[in-house]
């Protein structure tokens, strides 16, 4: 492995620009550290794989990025095709934009999601995941009301189509672990290293301590199709979704 200064690894961190403002698609960084087929990057704009959302794609330094995933000591590394730029290196990233928003409107979904149930009938999500444009999550339905699949379908698109905003802000972990509302988003299991908690407020609706990417209005997601519902065990019962055109 090559890093910057050879100093430690540990010590370096990747400014994740895309925890102030989803929409950013391109920017400038410095490679810090150079190892197998990946690079580190002092700041970036790419999502790196985590919190059940998968990474962004796109190219650095005119080469495909495959991957990102974050690492040892707070690094975002991109996995990308081809020759590596050095350490050192400055290096012009893009975004895949097609798939950044695909993946924001899905994201903003599971919130609307978790709203509209926590909201009507005071269950929690306990696990999730998506794809762009679908996903998944489970809540701790035991079992699930009548009528269910086509009542949350209701209420989501109608939560949608309110066009609540979407506002991203930043709040000291000593206040948010305190904030009621993001009690039930388990805030107390953000890591201790953490000083400062990213929370996603859909107002009115849903409030959650999140590092994902998401739009900045409901009436941008479009519309959610429930496809179907499934009863993992007691408890335990799973929504399958996809996000369409309204």
């Amino acid at each position: 492995m090559v890093r910057q200064g050879g100093g430690r690894l540990d010590r370096l961190v990747t400014e994740l620009l895309y925890l102030r403002d989803s929409e950013l698609l391109e920017f400038t960084a410095t490679v810090v550290a150079v190892e197998g087929n990946r690079v580190a990057l002092d700041r970036t704009a790419f999502y790196p794989t985590g919190g059940g959302q998968p990474h962004d794609t796109g190219v650095l330094g005119g080469r495909a990025v495959t991957d990102v995933r974050k690492g040892e000591g707070g690094l975002a590394w991109h996995a990308v095709a081809g020759e590596l730029p050095a350490v050192g290196a400055e290096v012009s990233g893009v975004v895949d934009g097609d798939r950044r928003f695909a993946l924001m409107r899905t994201h903003t979904a599971l919130h609307v999601l978790c709203g509209v149930i926590w909201n009507e009938y005071r269950v929690p999500v306990t696990g999730g995941d998506m794809q762009p444009l679908s996903a998944r999550m489970d809540f701790a339905f035991d079992p699930l009301p009548e009528g269910f699949k086509e009542t949350i379908e209701r209420r989501v698109n109608e939560e949608l189509a309110a066009a609540r905003p979407v506002e991203v802000s930043f709040l000291p972990r000593g206040e948010a672990v305190l904030d009621e509302a993001l009690i039930r988003t388990k805030v107390n299991l953000v890591p201790v290293s953490v000083a400062e908690v990213r929370v996603v407020d859909i107002v009115g609706l849903d409030k959650q301590a999140d590092g994902g990417t998401h739009v900045s209005s409901t009436d941008q997601v479009g519309r959610v199709r429930v496809v179907k519902t499934e009863s993992k065990g007691k408890g335990f019962k799973r929504l399958r979704i996809e996000v369409v055109d309204a």
